[in-house]
């Protein structure tokens, strides 16, 4: 598909306690967003970190706010069209807010736990303007734009498919922590050993150029 690009924005990083990392140490990651040029309007895919009580402390998060990281990206608010969080963690969806009266797309599933369970930030997602569009599985969003469920980091998480001039782009968000376990998960299946997601052959049947995460700065390349 002509025109259709996909580019980073950094919000920052966050402080990952040395209890959620499985090392026994702490980890900083990356809070990162990405941005879909398409010819009729832009897609922001995640938002950035929210503000609640708890946040700061548990994860020493430094942010960099939504507007600024637009424009460190090149663009600004007024120029997005849609807005898609791969879940509704606070760490995905803190710049929602600032996006009132755009369309957000979530699986029905997952705004069901946003609504029902304390991981979430209900502050961060029925705030006031926001429209949010249900997905129900695959929904083509725009020509070459593609929201398909990977759940695992959660039931209702979901990944972008972008079909670009170069190839398949995968915005594959928390689908995974890092590229690295992404690149286990593909070897186990082709090797037949471990338990995959039951999505990753449908993702690498696509013969995805690129797989970027929302926690890792890699990239993943076949």
């Amino acid at each position: 598909m002509t025109d259709i690009a996909v580019r980073r924005v950094d919000f920052g990083y966050f402080i990952r306690p040395a209890e959620e990392t499985g090392t026994g140490a702490p980890r900083v990651e990356p809070c990162l967003g990405y941005l879909i040029d398409h010819p009729t309007g832009q897609i922001l895919v995640d938002t950035g970190m929210g503000h609640a009580p708890g946040v700061d402390a548990h994860y020493r998060p430094h942010r960099v706010p939504l507007g600024p990281a637009l424009a460190a990206a090149g663009t600004t608010t007024a120029d997005l069209r849609y807005v898609v969080n791969c879940h509704l963690h606070f760490d995905h969806c803190g710049g929602n807010p600032g996006l009132a009266d755009l369309p957000v797309f979530t699986q029905r599933t997952e705004l069901a736990l946003a609504r029902s369970s304390d991981e979430y930030l209900a502050t961060l997602v029925d705030h006031p303007g926001a429209v949010l569009e249900e997905l129900d599985g695959d929904t083509e969003i725009l020509p070459g734009v593609l929201i398909v469920p990977t759940p695992g980091h959660t039931a209702g998480h979901q990944s972008v498919i972008v079909t670009t001039p170069d190839g398949t782009v995968i915005v594959a968000g928390q689908s995974h922590d890092h590229a690295t376990t992404f690149t286990s998960d593909v070897l186990g299946h082709r090797a037949g050993v471990g338990v995959s997601p039951a999505w990753l052959p449908r993702l690498l049947a696509l013969d995805p150029r690129r797989v970027l995460f929302a926690h890792d700065n890699a990239v993943w390349t076949p």
